[in-house]
Formats: C-alpha cells, sequence, structure tokens
C-alpha cells in the first residue's frame, strides 16, 4: 500500500508538473503572437519559448518589449487559460546585457517573504526575450492533487495503527502463551503430590486407629475432600488447555439426560437440605435422549447447579425442570440468589474472569466454571443463555 500510494502520489506530481509547464506554454506562446501582431514582426521559427527551470520560462520575441503592453497580456492569458497564480517578470536589455526586472504580479496577494523575487537569470541563446517566474508554483501543484495527499496521510495513517495493532496483538499473544505454559506446566507438576495425597488420605480412612477416634477421621475425610477438589480444579484447567490448543476430542454417546440429571442431583440434595433450602424438581420432557460426551456434560451440570447454591441469598431455592419445544430438550436450572448486574453478564464465560465483590470472598473459585461451561457447549453445538437480574436471581438455559 505504501509503495501504490507513493507512485500514485509521483505520478500526479509528474503529470500535474507536465500539464503547467503545457498550459504555461501555450499562454506564453499567445502572447508572443498577441505581440508580434502588435509589433509587425514575424516570431521566430523555432526556439521560440525555453523552460529554463521548473517555473522560469524565456520567450523569444525578435523585436523591443513594452513592459506595460507585456504586463497586460500575460495577465489576460494566464487567467484565460486557468494560470491563476502570482508571477513576476523581466525584460532582456542587450543594450546593458541584463535582465531589467518588471513587476510582480500577485493574483492572490500573497507575501512571499522567503522566495528569492526578482531573480530572472539571462539566457545567452536569445537577443530581444522576457522572462516569467511563478515563485509559488509548488503549491500550485499542491493545491491541484490536495486530494491524493489526503487520502494518502489517511492511508500512511491507517498503516501505522494497522502494524501498531499487529504489534500489541503479537505482544498479547506471546504474553497469552507464556501463562497458558506456566499454567499448563504448574497443574502437571501438582498431578503428583494430589496423587500421593489422595492415596495417603485413602489409607488413612481406612486405618482402624483412624476409623476409632472421630476427630482423626473427620479430618482424614476433610484431607480426601478437599484432595478431590483441587483434582477436579486441575482437570478443568487441563480440559481447557487441551480445547484452546484443539488436541480436545468428544467422546460421543447415547446419555439418557433425566437418569444422569437425576444422577447429578443426589448429592446436591442433600447440600441444599443441610442449608435449610429447597430444591424443586421438574423433568416434563418425554423424548430425553440426546446425544453428548457424559463425562463432560456431567461437569457443565454440576458446575451450573453448583453456582445456583452457591449464590443463593441465603438458603438457597433452586428450580430444575426439563420441557420440549421444537425438537428441542430445554433444561432450565433458575435461583432465587444475587443474581447479576448487566455490566457484568456478557464477561461471565470469559477465562478467569469473577464478579468483583470488594474485599469479600464469600465464594471461593478460579473464574473458570463458567468459562468451561460455555467451551463445551459449544463443542457440542449446544446453545447456552443466561438470564439474570441484579437481586433477582439467575436462570441457566441449556437447549440439545
Amino acid at each position: 500500500m505504501l509503495v501504490f500510494q507513493s507512485y500514485n502520489l509521483i505520478n500526479k506530481w509528474s503529470q500535474e508538473n507536465k500539464n503547467f509547464s503545457q498550459t504555461t506554454y501555450i499562454a506564453l506562446l499567445n502572447v508572443a503572437r498577441r505581440l508580434s501582431i502588435l509589433n509587425q514582426n514575424t516570431l521566430p521559427s523555432r526556439d521560440l519559448i525555453k523552460q529554463l527551470s521548473g517555473n522560469y520560462f524565456v520567450v523569444n520575441i525578435n523585436n523591443h518589449i513594452d513592459a506595460g503592453v507585456l504586463e497586460q497580456y500575460l495577465l489576460e492569458e494566464f487567467q484565460a487559460h486557468g494560470l491563476n497564480m502570482d508571477f513576476e517578470y523581466g525584460i532582456y536589455d542587450c543594450a546593458n546585457d541584463e535582465m531589467v526586472y518588471g513587476d510582480f504580479c500577485s493574483i492572490a496577494e500573497k507575501e512571499y517573504k522567503n522566495a528569492p523575487l526578482g531573480d530572472l537569470p539571462k539566457y545567452q541563446e536569445f537577443i530581444y526575450y522576457f522572462g516569467v517566474k511563478f515563485p509559488n508554483k509548488s503549491n500550485f501543484i499542491i493545491d491541484n492533487i490536495r486530494l491524493a495527499i489526503i487520502f494518502s496521510i489517511i492511508s500512511l495513517l491507517a498503516i501505522i495503527f494497522f502494524v501498531y495493532s499487529v504489534y500489541i496483538i503479537l505482544k498479547q499473544q506471546k504474553l497469552s502463551e507464556l501463562q497458558k505454559d506456566f499454567i499448563n506446566n504448574m497443574t502437571h507438576e501438582f498431578k503428583t503430590p494430589i496423587s500421593s495425597i489422595k492415596l495417603a488420605s485413602e489409607t488413612l480412612i481406612k486405618s482402624n486407629a483412624i476409623k476409632s477416634d472421630s476427630k482423626l477421621n473427620q479430618y482424614a475425610h476433610i484431607i480426601r475432600g478437599q484432595n478431590q477438589r483441587l483434582n477436579d480444579q486441575i482437570e478443568k484447567i487441563l480440559s481447557l488447555a487441551k480445547m484452546e490448543k484443539e488436541q480436545f476430542k468428544l467422546k460421543i454417546e447415547s446419555v439418557d439426560f433425566h437418569q444422569l440429571l437425576q444422577q447429578v442431583i443426589q448429592p446436591f440434595e442433600i447440600k441444599i437440605s443441610e442449608l435449610k433450602g429447597d430444591l424443586n424438581v421438574n423433568l416434563a420432557a418425554k423424548n430425553t435422549i440426546i446425544q453428548a460426551d457424559r463425562l463432560h456434560l456431567t461437569n457443565v451440570l454440576n458446575n451450573l447447579i453448583d453456582n445456583a447454591v452457591k449464590y443463593a441469598d441465603g438458603r438457597p431455592h433452586v428450580t430444575i425442570s426439563t420441557s420440549e419445544n421444537n425438537g428441542k430438550l430445554t433444561c432450565t436450572i433458575a435461583d432465587q440468589g444475587i443474581g447479576i448486574a448487566e455490566e457484568h453478564r456478557k464477561k461471565l464465560f470469559t477465562k478467569f474472569y469473577r464478579v468483583p465483590t470488594g474485599n469479600i470472598h464469600n465464594v471461593k473459585g478460579f473464574g473458570l466454571g463458567l468459562f468451561y461451561v460455555k467451551n463445551i457447549c459449544d463443542a457440542h453445538g449446544w446453545e447456552l443463555d443466561l438470564q439474570t437480574k441484579l437481586g433477582a436471581g439467575s436462570t441457566m438455559i441449556l437447549e440439545f
């Protein structure tokens, strides 16, 4: 794009220079003819007009020249040919062998403080001639190609912005890869001690000495439970890492959704009962066989029901229902919890994102649950929708 814009701009500049020279040549030729008619002399057959520089022309008249008439003719011809620009002229005096400065004709009434006005060189090959110089020729051409210059500047700014954006994206990608590598290495390193803790806790629980001591038995079960929780979180991170690297494969099979849902609900019934809440289940769907990865579907349901319980406002009130609509099986998990503000709703499915709660951290987590749920739903082609309002609870809708 830079090469194309540069070529285009140079080409337009060259074309405008050529047009300027041609138009000026025609205007000066008409001036010379009018002077020859006025003086009743014949113009030279060749070398009538010479362009000595980009903005300086000399015209061979072969007779004496009246400065007043010349200026009038120059003004009339330049305006007639659209050369509405300031110019200066001079007449060669062969007696003194020097250019006699005529006048500076300002059409735009501009002052040229830095322009070398009056610098009209002699041309040795002519005897009777006059010279015309355009001190602001460059500005005149720039005005003619102003639109091309503006588009070139816009293109340049766009390219600079694009290059900067790519630089930022590559930098962020590098940081993201470092973060992923760190998390993946960390989670893999945790697998060995977690397995050792699990083995040790199982051994403790089976020990008769531990069974006989209620407190030690309770502690052993706590160790096993927390170890399992940590292992689940690590497995979730590893699954997400595989999904992001496109190494993730679903084991699709036929699953009775109601049967699986009832298995998932059982542990939560006890938990909700302990919290003195209530769990309402309404399974109204008839055709409940779906194609899914059983393990990941179980994790999805666990995540959604667990969130409904964790984010309850006091006692949890959870309603789980199924229905059929247009050949789709719909599962709805609703709660009467704290709800979510609108500004956080769109970010809930972002990795590591958690709704800000200030210095209060009543609910633990890494912000991976809903991100995992969304990725699993996308991988299966399921539709996931969240309806929520701050202080009025949340409703998760899954369509299979």
